[in-house]
């Protein structure tokens, strides 16, 4: 899926009806839902309102956030660093001390001239100063930055990534992968933190990465067409074939996830209600999360589930079922699907 901005997570603001920070002022005391049980890899995230210029984030609803996530995994991966989502991340896990690893994320774009990627840059590198590596996980330098370019240019050929035009991309990008990690390293934090790249499936280039120490896949069935009875397995083998494979052949062998993969409970529109052969809605949803979970955790397949809530902000801007990926709906409650066991 393509993210459009460097902060390009949101949703509308309300307290959880699954939990909350505790009365007693101690967020690392709250109550835990029954209802939701820790068996995802990991899940994609980025705190309600982290978009600029408004950047309406808040502490308080990222630490209720993270006592919720935290009853699901033990991993995030965020998007961009914007409106200080990177210290607010950290600061939540602190507060609640719960056990969760954060790839934070720099989203530049190829037409400022590097200026987000320096101001997302910095704001990473203030972070780790205050918080140290502790929670870290690693560093994902540019969301799609790929795919992104090569729309730019008017061509979104998958062979194009590794040809002169998703060669010309990756000029502009690998210099940012480097910038960030000689700059992490030079903090002298207590672990090396791994630098990697996040890229639509089929768009990875190969000399992005070479110069990555990870790689992140998008992979969404929906997306391709898929129908909700082969999403699960065709997920499984696209990212084994397109992904994981190629990259194994690389001399530097960069580690390589799932960055997202997920099914939309609802559409905005009815031309996009479905993506032909199956529905957007919470049924589907629930079989994708009954065969993609556990037998992913089974395959020691690393992946992050998208995603946490709703965003609002998506069904405003693009319509169809761009708000609807989220297993919460925007006000943090559950929706009507059963986590499995693992």
């Amino acid at each position: 899926m393509s993210n459009r901005s460097s902060s390009n997570r949101s949703s509308s603001s309300s307290s959880s009806s699954s939990s909350s920070n505790s009365s007693s002022g101690d967020p690392s005391s709250f109550t835990k839902n029954s209802q939701l049980k820790q068996v995802f890899y990991g899940i994609a995230y980025t705190p309600e309102g982290s978009q600029l210029p408004n950047c309406g984030n808040s502490l308080a609803d990222v630490i209720t956030d993270i006592q919720l996530l935290s009853q699901l995994t033990t991993r995030l991966r965020l998007y961009g660093a914007d409106c200080n989502q990177s210290a607010l991340v950290l600061e939540a896990i602190k507060q609640t001390k719960v056990n969760m690893q954060v790839y934070l994320g720099n989203y530049p774009v190829a037409t400022d001239a590097g200026a987000a990627y320096a101001r997302q840059r910095d704001l990473i590198l203030n972070a780790l100063q205050t918080y140290g590596a502790g929670n870290v996980a690693g560093i994902i330098v540019g969301n799609e930055f790929v795919l992104n370019y090569l729309s730019s240019q008017g061509s979104s050929s998958s062979t194009d990534a590794n040809g002169a035009l998703g060669n010309a991309a990756a000029a502009l990008l690998v210099p940012n992968i480097t910038d960030t990690r000689t700059k992490v390293n030079a903090l002298g934090l207590s672990k090396t933190i791994p630098i990697g790249n996040a890229e639509a499936g089929a768009y990875f280039n190969n000399e992005i990465l070479s110069a990555s120490d990870f790689g992140m896949s998008n992979v969404h069935p929906w997306f391709a067409d898929v129908s909700i009875d082969q999403a699960a397995s065709w997920t499984y083998e696209y990212f084994e074939t397109t992904n994981v494979q190629p990259a194994a052949a690389l001399s530097n062998a960069p580690t390589m996830y799932i960055a997202e993969t997920g099914w939309p409970t609802a559409s905005d529109s009815t031309s996009a209600q479905s993506n032909g052969p199956s529905q957007a809605n919470t049924t589907n949803l629930q079989e994708f999360l009954d065969t993609f979970v556990c037998q992913a955790n089974a395959n020691n397949t690393g992946y992050f589930f998208f995603e946490y809530f709703d965003e609002t902000w998506k069904a405003t801007a693009y319509g169809g079922v761009e708000g609807h990926w989220g297993l919460f709906y925007s006000n943090r409650t559950l929706k009507e699907v059963t986590i499995p066991s693992c």
